[in-house]
């Protein structure tokens, strides 16, 4: 019997990658109300895609969005379309 040793692996989620200045790489879709909340007291936030985090920073215009949070935001129903 042999044993072998296994290359290191990043076991980091996906979606918390950071740039040298500590500005995530991109943005996720989180419930507007749990913002503040989380900014102030640092509770964790739930985005759509799943990913759990305390919000530390604000997206600027163009600033990359998680692929997952924005396809499932897209999906939702639009506030006030009520076309019953």
């Amino acid at each position: 019997m042999t044993t072998t040793t296994l290359p290191e692996v990043d076991t980091k989620p996906e979606g918390t990658e950071t740039t040298g200045d500590d500005t995530p790489e991109m943005f996720h879709y989180v419930q507007k109300s749990k913002i503040a909340e989380s900014a102030i007291l640092g509770n964790m936030v739930v985005a759509l895609c799943g990913e759990t985090f305390p919000v530390t920073k604000s997206p600027r215009p163009g600033s990359p969005v998680c692929p997952e949070c924005k396809e499932i935001f897209e999906g939702l129903p639009k506030s006030g379309d009520d076309d019953s």
